[in-house]
């Protein structure tokens, strides 16, 4: 079980990102908030419940039960982790984008804070939700 936060050490900067590293700030972000807003999401339901809570292994289907799986694992080994990448989609809501299964992951183990990627032009969009 994590309690509130991962250490921002254990994260790098996601390869997702790679040459476009200096459009994005890397911020602590508040785990309750952030599920909240990201429950407005097409995805969510794979995650979810309609009541917010992230499904228990045995609610997912099988795709993102593997998914759900190989995060556990890199969790487990405590090594070095990419930091999820999260922005603002067109419903306004926040959008979790690579590393959503590492994200939900932690969240479902307890994690209160997770190291992220944001867009620094959706800087602003975010302050409620930074550490």
């Amino acid at each position: 079980m994590i309690s509130h936060s991962v250490s921002p050490e254990r994260f790098r900067d996601n390869p997702a990102l790679k040459g476009r590293e200096d459009r994005f700030l890397s911020v602590e972000v508040k785990v309750a908030p952030v599920l909240a807003s990201w429950q407005t999401s097409l995805f969510a339901h794979e995650w979810m419940t309609s009541e917010g809570r992230i499904k228990a292994i045995s609610e997912m289907a099988d795709p993102v039960v593997l998914k759900r799986r190989v995060a556990e694992t890199a969790i487990a080994e405590e090594g070095i982790l990419d930091r999820p990448v999260l922005g603002i989609g067109i419903m306004d809501n926040i959008e979790i984008g690579s590393g959503k299964d590492l994200f939900l992951t932690l969240a479902a183990h307890g994690a209160t804070y997770i190291p992220v990627h944001i867009p620094k032009s959706h800087e602003q969009e975010f302050r409620m939700f930074i550490r």
